[in-house]
């Protein structure tokens, strides 16, 4: 089965077009036969991927720390929950267990995951591919610091093909 990693915020943030998001991208991987891994929380964005994929029928990976069991309320009726010391062992095992990454609205932990993964591949540690979803513009202060650190030579022309970019969630599913 191929997996998806999805990074997104633990609140549902100030537009309720970021739920709808969440949940149409929870259930598009399930009807596409594709498992989740996401951050086990049962809150936010987070929460909302995750009951569509479950929903949807399927198989969802959570991985959380143990510092964040309270304050992400650790989802139950998980296929697989696995307790982790560290945010650095819940991104390593996220990562191992992921074929592909996809990253929805989401706070500083959301960018943190993205720009690790992004990091780790410039650096040639993988090769596997990333999906940002630019619901109404949310990531493009981002995407325009990206293409800074690009032409002001901090990072080769390639970086910016190391993340395709999706406006809706159904573009961002057909891509999957």
């Amino acid at each position: 089965m191929r997996r998806i990693c999805v990074y997104c915020g633990s609140r549902d943030g100030d537009d309720p077009a970021f739920a709808r998001a969440a949940e149409a991208v929870g259930a598009g991987i399930a009807a596409r036969g594709f498992g989740l891994v996401y951050g086990a929380g049962d809150v936010g964005l987070m929460s909302r991927v995750a009951a569509a994929a479950l929903k949807g029928g399927a198989e969802v990976i959570g991985v959380i720390p143990h510092h964040l069991r309270t304050r992400e309320i650790e989802r139950s009726g998980l296929t697989e929950l696995i307790r982790v010391a560290t945010m650095h062992e819940r991104k390593t095992i996220m990562f191992e267990r992921a074929d592909s990454f996809v990253a929805l609205p989401g706070g500083p932990g959301t960018l943190d995951e993205l720009i690790e993964l992004l990091t780790w591949r410039q650096l040639g540690l993988h090769e596997k591919p990333a999906h940002l979803l630019n619901l109404g513009g949310y990531w493009d202060p981002l995407l325009a610091l990206f293409r800074q650190c690009v032409d002001r030579g901090f990072a080769s022309p390639g970086f910016l093909d190391y993340l395709a970019v999706h406006e809706t969630p159904e573009a961002l599913l057909e891509a999957l």
